[in-house]
């Protein structure tokens, strides 16, 4: 429950048609189970206090006594729980049958939710015997108890107010406009389905994509319970598959004909920062809702989902795939528009024989490739200096001749040296002011050399660096077009492999898999023993904890703890706790302080769902203050 996690459970209990007592029976133990695996909600298939495949059956009367018994029982179970249950089964009022799903917590019934859509077509006849639900809640008495009951009703934690939970019943997820648009309009997070789906080939992929999808357009948890085994198999199979999907992710289903019981942690606090982001939640007002409220006791909810310590690379292998070429795709299409416009036909980058400076080199010559330019017009300068080593320094050379572009050479460190004079800098004081005086003067011949060719500077930066400032303020931080500005770190290294294996090139595949081996440094500082002996993620931070923290705090909108918290969970046996939380505090300050780099950030295209443009997804204030995000880790330590 802290932090926004509910651990929430879909139940199918294997029954018996047409015997409430026993389903009853069932039903508890399931609760059980599902109570000692702490669900705070849990949800049953549609009508599973009768059996879904009763037919005729529905119109006895003993049935439909034995059916509110069995509620009771169920209710009974509820007592002394801290839960929420949706139990499915028939009800009649005022002399119509309908189909329900009956709320229940402490031993009470807090509303009825009856089935707005009565499918009458293919195998399915609910026609004859139910009745459509009313969407406009009304009073209802039911075994000596007044409770709502309608479509149109949402159920409040009042200690946990991003939790509102709506209802909807099997056929209402199928239709086009299903009752959870409008629960979800009126600020539900959470929407449980009751439901009986019986299968036919290709069904569960479909269900799964209705699922995923009312999930990703709702902007909300979804938790589907389907009747399974115990269900007449007259003319109908059921096989009991639950899902349980979070904003267009399934974050887990049962198989299919094995009765079995699912649990995951919905975020609703990330649902609510998905609706405050895109803005297009909260803006109906509808008099004919009914907004029931309940408490649960607040407590650390036992995360059973897990955080993938790498959110922005896939871990499937076929997926990782697919998403390298798109990207590659969306950079090259970004820099070829750049050039159509400005008729340019030459480029120029700094090659390092780093990975940032490879992918840049690799997107513009796809860039050409698509442009039909002649790929000697990608001008790669190569500009020792003080920290180079002969390992950076050769695969620079090698990747650019094998790539067929340019290689110019421009040793800058007679200038640099130049400079220290005039500025007063003492060369052996090799503190920022030696190192960024190399990268400015890098940027300055790039930009010159761009002059002299009537060329555009390709700026090779990613998005890991910019969130981080990790840029010196006009040098590797400026360019004329950023192609790996919406690209993190950790993305760079596979879009980097993902051509060394598919470019068909031995001699390009090796130099590229060496640049993939090198440590990760900027070499302004001299080598010790040849060796590069300034390297990034020893003064910074590991870039996987980093892209970790950005991905969970833009895209995810968490505060500190609980990155802090998802990122123990995620990096578990790799980091320990102490060093998550120190190079979280650094996330944090270099995130605040260094807004002012990014505010002036050349163009760039935006690659994935996390990017930090000044003038799209980030418009952040350059002197906001940190204070606050670091007294709560403070607080942690």
């Amino acid at each position: 429950m802290e932090q926004g996690f509910i651990k929430v459970a879909a139940v199918t209990p294997k029954i018996k048609v047409a015997d409430p007592i026993y389903n009853a029976e069932r039903i508890c133990e399931c609760l059980q189970e599902a109570y000692e695996k702490g669900a705070k909600i849990i949800v049953l298939p549609e009508l599973c206090l009768t059996g879904y495949t009763c037919g005729d059956l529905f119109s006895q009367e003993l049935l439909l006594t034995e059916a509110k018994k069995a509620l009771a029982v169920v209710a009974e179970a509820t007592s002394d729980r801290d839960a929420l249950v949706f139990v499915g089964l028939p009800v009649e009022r005022d002399g119509k049958l309908y189909n329900v799903a009956a709320v229940l917590q402490n031993g009470g019934i807090l509303g009825m939710v009856p089935k707005a859509n009565i499918p009458s077509y293919a195998e399915f006849y609910e026609g004859r015997h139910f009745a459509e639900g009313n969407a406009e809640p009304v009073s209802f008495w039911f075994d000596g108890e007044e409770i709502p009951f309608g479509t149109n009703i949402l159920f409040s934690c009042t200690n946990v107010p991003e939790l509102v939970i709506g209802a909807e019943i099997c056929e209402d997820l199928w239709v086009a406009t299903s009752p959870a648009t409008n629960h979800a309009l009126m600020g539900a997070t959470v929407i449980a389905n009751l439901s009986a789906s019986g299968e036919t080939v290709g069904k569960d992929e479909y269900r799964e994509m209705l699922v995923k999808s009312s999930s990703a357009r709702l902007l909300c948890g979804y938790v589907y319970a389907s009747a399974g085994e115990g269900e007449s198999t007259q003319d109908l199979v059921f096989g009991g598959h639950n899902l349980i999907a979070e904003n267009g992710t399934v974050l887990v289903q049962s198989k299919r004909f094995m009765g079995e019981t699912i649990y995951a942690d919905i975020d609703v606090k990330k649902m609510l920062s998905e609706r405050r982001r895109m803005g297009n939640f909260g803006k109906v007002t509808d008099t004919n809702y009914v907004e029931v409220s309940f408490m649960l006791s607040i407590e650390e909810t036992t995360l059973s989902r897990t955080f993938a310590p790498m959110p922005f690379v896939p871990s499937d292998e076929e997926t990782r795939r697919r998403r390298c070429e798109e990207i590659l795709s969306i950079q090259s299409m970004g820099l070829k528009k750049r050039y159509e416009h400005i008729g340019c036909k030459t480029a120029v980058l700094g090659i390092s024989g780093g990975l940032d400076s490879t992918l840049a080199l690799l997107v513009t010559v796809r860039t050409f490739d698509m442009l039909n330019l002649d790929r000697k017009g990608i001008i790669a300068v190569t500009m020792p200096c003080f920290g180079t080593t002969d390992r950076t320094y050769d695969n620079a050379c090698k990747l650019t001749r094998t790539l067929g572009a340019t290689l110019k050479e421009v040793d800058i460190k007679e200038a640099v040296t130049v400079h220290f004079r005039d500025i007063g800098q003492d060369s052996n004081n090799h503190d920022v002011t030696y190192e960024n005086a190399q990268a400015r003067e890098r940027t300055q011949v790039l930009m010159d050399i761009a002059n002299q060719t009537n060329a555009l500077v390709i700026g090779t930066g990613d998005m890991s660096e910019l969130a981080l400032g990790w840029a010196t303020y006009n040098g590797d931080h400026m360019s004329m077009y950023g192609v790996n500005a919406g690209v993190p770190k950790t993305l760079v290294r596979h879009l980097v492999a993902y051509y060394a294996e598919t470019c068909e090139n031995k001699e390009l595949s090796e130099v590229l898999l060496d640049v993939l081996d090198t440590p990760v440094s900027p070499e302004l500082l001299p080598p010790v023993e040849g060796q590069i002996a300034q390297k990034t993620e020893d003064l910074v931070g590991p870039y996987e904890l980093h892209d970790f923290f950005l991905y969970y705090m833009l895209r995810c909108g968490y505060e500190p703890k609980k990155v802090y918290r998802v990122a123990k969970e995620a990096f578990r046996g790799l980091y320990d706790d102490a060093t998550i939380l120190k190079w979280l505090k650094t996330f944090y300050r270099r995130f605040f302080s260094q807004q002012f780099k990014r505010s002036c950030l050349p163009d760039g295209p935006k690659v994935g769902s996390v990017a930090v443009s000044p003038r799209g997804d980030l418009r952040m204030p350059s002197d906001a203050c940190v204070t606050i995000w670091l007294k709560q880790l403070d607080e942690l330590s």
